[in-house]
């Protein structure tokens, strides 16, 4: 090797401190946005949750927040109690009730529910349709070793008793009593579980428990719940159950919506519980005409179930099943994990949200069909049970800890609001300081100070949506157009032409970009100069970017206002407000305005003139902080009562004219 080639090859291998600049940025595919063309609104709750924190929660303005997976089938609100079936020796497992002898007030559920009130999140529980709660408060397990002899693996730190349900020889236990853990759970059970919710909380429509989830996952009933239930959940039984607790909870709370049947994932979709456990059994021939699905016409399950749920709006004159709801998990080799995986997995991870809309892709797994399952799933529900709702409330695509995991969330929930899901809650959620929550800072926080990702999805398409991926969205509060671009190259800077219908004149459009330059931060980058034809930008390997675009191409507002809830207890709260002169001039006596979306009212406040008629607010300056300067700021702030739900203010105005919200 000469010395040149030599150099070059330390300066690539960055063990010089003057290595080589880096390459110029590839072309990246062509952008093109229509704010006029396919507009539909989207729903807020496709930013969910399950079991988020309270200060995420918070921060995020969490739509809606479950309380689901295995555990929450077998739960006994009057003793705070689960089983946890197959994730843990089949064990009853006492909750956190602060005062066991208070319950069934302070159980987890009571907590969980009072957590959200506080946040002004929308409250997902799971009820049960499997027919079995804990009997007590206790540890009795369903597989004990004194009982029904040696297993493959017991609970051998905590109750060594409690066994796996596996025989020394591989085969299971079968023959135990239900009742060694469990005692039976019907529609009367649910009925005292919401009397008891309802009275504490008030109704769905009052500030109460919105959602329920009819059950979790039943189709793996046989397997995450054997002891109670060894034979898998078929036809008939899914049927019957649901329209039992479901009528229970409507009859409860009409208000409170339903959501079901939560089955596992893809296959969820064509075949019930007992047709996965004879196939799993049996194999062959089986998966092609599985026998509960042949004993009903061979009508796939989701097909079935959706027109059972049809035919009893119409006999009884009551909709029970509000969202057909399905969980997914991709199924491609390592692209669930927790870890990020080498660049090949990565590179999997994001060409895997496909799955979720294109019918061009082939789904790299066992499935090895394309599934498009949104699209699918409304399918289904516009055949067999028109105006049923579509949900998500189980998903993960892997690695929220790392950067790659990032860049499939943010482009995940793109797809959820462009495709028109109504209702989302990822499993098992980041950290705060996980890189997974700053994908959905970008859509519900981007700035720190409360600014969104618009509600009304509008048309936006890219050349190559799989290595440059856009949603664009207009924010009703200054109409002002909401663009994110996710660049999945794991290595290439691209430039990019965004063209945007419509427009005229010039304005500057405000970037703010998460990337592995600072995981720690969204950064505000440098403004892009959007004219008539759009602007050229580039967007950074391995980045998430929203570029927020005035409204009408005309100028950005001469302000901007920071509105920001710093506390809440119970019905009341604190709010800061800081109102900011981005223009050239002074203003002089001013005058902020705004609007309570809930029946909020301002109590106390300081540092301005406040008064309230109705839902309209108004803060007028003082004698000392009347005048704000060109790049200066005022901050005021005030206690006010809410009736459970605390959204913030959509729009302000300043001296009668429209200020942009930071």
């Amino acid at each position: 090797m000469n010395r040149r080639a030599w150099l070059a090859a330390l300066a690539a291998a960055a063990l010089l401190p003057w290595a080589a600049p880096p390459a110029q940025a590839a072309d990246g595919p062509a952008l093109t946005v229509d704010p006029s063309a396919s507009r539909h609104a989207i729903s807020p709750y496709v930013y969910g949750m399950n079991f988020a924190g309270e200060a995420l929660a918070k921060e995020l303005r969490l739509p809606v927040r479950r309380w689901g997976g295995n555990a929450t089938t077998r739960y006994n609100y009057l003793y705070d109690e689960t089983n946890r079936g197959s994730d843990w020796y089949f064990e009853n497992v006492p909750g956190p009730a602060p005062d066991p002898g208070e319950l069934p007030d302070g159980s987890e559920t009571d907590q969980f529910t009072e957590q959200d009130r506080r946040t002004g999140t929308g409250t997902l529980l799971t009820v049960p349709l499997i027919g079995w709660t804990p009997k007590g408060r206790d540890y009795s397990c369903g597989f004990g070793i004194a009982e029904y002899g040696p297993q493959q693996g017991s609970d051998t730190q905590w109750r060594p008793d409690c066994g796996n349900g596996v025989k020394p020889d591989g085969t299971n236990v079968t023959g135990n009593d239900p009742a060694d853990t469990s005692v039976p759970a019907g529609p009367g059970y649910v009925t005292d579980w919401l009397a008891h919710l309802t009275g504490k909380y008030g109704r769905a429509d009052g500030g109460g428990v919105r959602f329920y989830d009819l059950d979790n996952e039943p189709d793996l009933w046989h397997a995450t719940h054997r002891d109670v239930h060894p034979e898998g959940a078929g036809y008939d039984e899914m049927r019957r159950q649901t329209e039992a607790i479901a009528s229970a909870v409507k009859a409860a709370d009409p208000g409170a919506k339903t959501l079901g049947p939560v089955g596992w994932g893809f296959q969820s979709l064509t075949m019930s519980g007992l047709d996965k456990q004879t196939c799993d059994r049996e194999g062959g021939d089986c998966w092609s005409n599985p026998p509960d699905r042949a004993a009903h016409g061979g009508v796939p399950f989701a097909d079935w179930y959706l027109r059972q749920m049809r035919a009893y709006e119409q006999e009884h004159g009551t909709r029970v099943l509000d969202y057909f709801d399905e969980h997914i998990y991709p199924q491609q080799a390592g692209v669930s994990s927790t870890d990020p995986g080498d660049a090949a997995t990565q590179e999997l991870r994001l060409r895997s949200t496909r799955q979720l809309w294109d019918p061009t892709y082939t789904d790299e797994s066992w499935i090895n069909q394309p599934i498009r399952y949104i699209p699918r799933m409304r399918e289904l529900v516009d055949q067999n049970y028109p105006g049923t709702k579509l949900a998500i409330t189980e998903y993960n695509w892997g690695a929220l800890g790392h950067m790659n995991g990032a860049l499939a969330q943010a482009d995940v929930l793109g797809i959820f609001g462009r495709e028109g899901l109504d209702l989302a809650a990822l499993w098992a959620p980041p950290g705060a300081a996980d890189p997974g929550a700053y994908a959905f800072r970008m859509y519900r926080n981007y700035d720190g100070a409360g600014a969104s990702f618009g509600e009304t999805s509008v048309r936006a398409s890219s050349a190559d949506q799989g290595r440059l991926a856009v949603y664009a969205a207009e924010r009703s509060s200054d109409k002002a157009l909401t663009l994110m671009v996710v660049n999945k190259s794991l290595t290439d800077d691209l430039t990019s032409t965004v063209s945007i219908a419509g427009r005229s004149g010039t304005a500057a459009g405000r970037v703010y970009r998460y990337s592995g330059a600072d995981p720690s931060a969204i950064v505000r980058s440098p403004d892009v100069t959007v004219g008539a034809d759009g602007f050229t930008s580039t967007f950074p390997a391995s980045s998430i970017t929203l570029v927020e675009i005035p409204a009408d191409g005309g100028p950005a507002a001469a302000c901007e206002v920071g509105y920001a809830v710093q506390s809440q207890w119970g019905s009341g709260f604190t709010a800061q407000v800081t109102v900011a002169n981005t223009g050239t001039s002074p203003v002089s006596g001013w005058k902020l305005g705004f609007s309570f979306a809930a029946g909020q009212r301002v109590t106390q406040g300081w540092n301005a003139a406040w008064s309230q008629q109705g839902s309209a607010v108004t803060a007028r300056s003082l004698d000392w902080n009347r005048t704000i300067p060109p790049g200066g700021s005022v901050t005021a702030g005030f206690n006010g009562s809410s009736g459970g739900t605390n959204p913030p203010p959509s729009a302000f105005e300043l001296n009668g004219a429209p200020c942009t919200r930071r």
